[in-house]
Order: structure tokens, then sequence, then C-alpha cells
């Protein structure tokens, strides 16, 4: 088991190993260039790689297990094997994956749908007591952005952590990292206002991960595209850390370790 030290923030790298990605979609499929990406973000100064064998993108449909395992394990095994001390995230919400995936060497789970995909979610993690994210997400993503109602948007997701949180601790387990899930089953304003009220997750005395590179809350704002939404990242990833959050999960490693860097002499 793996421990996370959140005296300093983590920078996750996003390493998609799907065809069909909102942004680097079946850019990184073969070993070498999965390698070659690997590379580049510990070079960049990645403290976590999560590796993701599905697309969660709006209106992306379910993979079946077989696909998501042919695409995850040979690779995951080939990144053990070339960067052993490499802390490896899973993004999955099955338990057979995490189960397997473990085994091979992967230290985090991260799950999109906070257990509600997969009933056996929750006793594998205790089981196995590794640190699991847990982000809050209506549906599933080929269905999600048409389940936006809200009474309070933060308040909502809060009660779903507070549930999930004492469902998980019932279980004997408490190494968890929050996710509000900027972007699953969210409005662009109720994105901003999930941005804006961060702090109030705060109260649950778990980290915060954040995931807002270049996704459509910045682009649809800015009417441009996912490729040129760097720089809006690199402005909403500032707005999280000064909120709190202890995890960027990003596609651009070396901004976020800037941004991270000029934070980090503010606080001081």
């Amino acid at each position: 088991m793996v421990n996370i030290n959140f005296n300093q923030t983590m920078i996750m790298g996003i390493l998609n190993l799907t065809p069909d990605s909102f942004y680097d979609g079946n850019r990184y499929r073969t070993e070498k260039t999965v390698l070659k990406r690997v590379e580049q973000m510990r070079n960049e100064g990645a403290d976590i790689i999560d590796m993701g064998a599905f697309s969660s993108r709006p209106g992306a449909k379910l993979v079946t297990y077989d696909e998501e395992r042919r695409r995850l394990i040979p690779l995951l095994k080939s990144i053990k094997k070339h960067f052993p001390d490499t802390i490896i995230s899973i993004d999955t919400y099955r338990h057979q994956i995490v189960i397997e995936t473990i085994k091979e060497g992967a230290h985090i789970i991260n799950d999109i749908s906070g257990g509600n995909l997969d009933d056996k979610m929750f006793e594998t993690v205790a089981r196995l007591q590794v640190p699991y994210v847990m982000m809050h997400m209506k549906g599933i993503p080929e269905n999600m952005q048409k389940q936006t109602g809200y009474i309070d948007v933060v308040d909502d997701i809060i009660d779903f952590f507070k549930q999930k949180i004492k469902q998980l601790n019932n279980l004997g387990f408490d190494n968890i990292i929050l996710d509000p899930g900027f972007g699953f089953g969210k409005t662009l304003e109720q994105n901003y206002e999930i941005l804006n009220r961060l702090k109030e997750f705060n109260s649950l005395k778990y980290p915060i991960l954040v995931g807002m590179s270049r996704k459509s809350m910045l682009y649809k704002l800015l009417h441009n595209t996912p490729d040129e939404a760097l720089n809006a990242t690199t402005v909403v990833n500032t707005i999280a850390l000064l909120n709190g959050a202890k995890i960027l999960r990003v596609h651009d490693v070396k901004q976020a370790v800037e941004t991270r860097r000029i934070i980090d002499e503010v606080m001081k």
C-alpha cells in the first residue's frame, strides 16, 4: 500500500489508453507511445500516473470488461517493468479490474462512479486497503448530461459524499480522496459554482482531487477547443489550489507543476 503525503499538492498525469477520449484519444495505445508518454510526464514532475482504458467523456458508451482489461493490463505490466518506482492510479469502476491491477503493482483506484456502477467496489477497496478516489457523477457518461438537476449542487454533492464515506468507514476503510466530478452530470454554470465554493468540501476532512484539464467547462465558455484550453486549465487549477485542492489531474504536467510551485511560494 502506498502512503500519499499531502504536505505538497500532488500532480496526477493523465494517461488515456482509449481511441475516443475528448482530448488525446488514440495517442497512447502502443507500448512504445505509452512508455514515451510516461517518461515525459515523470520528467516533467508528475507524482502519479493515472491510467484509464475507457472514455468517460459525455455521451461515451461503457466498454466491456474484456476490452478494458485488454487495453490496460499489458501496458500496466510494461510501465511497472520500465518505471518500477512510479505511483500508478487506475481509472476504473469495476472491482475485478481493481483486483487485477493492484496485483500487478498499481497503487491507487480512481472510480468515476463513487461505487455506484459496481456494488462490490467498496468491499474490494476496503479489503485491499488501497487509496480510493471517489468521484461524484449522476448516471453514466452516456446519459450524465441529461441528469443535471440539483437542489443545491454543492450541498447535494457533499451529502452524496457523506453517505458514501459512512459506507466505507463502516467497512473499516478511511483512505479516501474526494473528487466533485467537474463535467460529470453538471452544467457549465454548476461547474463554476462548485469551483467557487470548493472550500466547502474541506469540511469533510478528506483530500480533494480536481480534474478540469481542457474540459468543456473551459473551452465552451471561451468559444475555443480543447487544444486551445491550456491557459484556461492553468487559471482554474490556480483557483482550485488556492481553495484547498490537494491533487490536480491534468494532461499538461509541466504547466501544473509550475502552477504548484508558484502557489506554494505565495502560500509561504
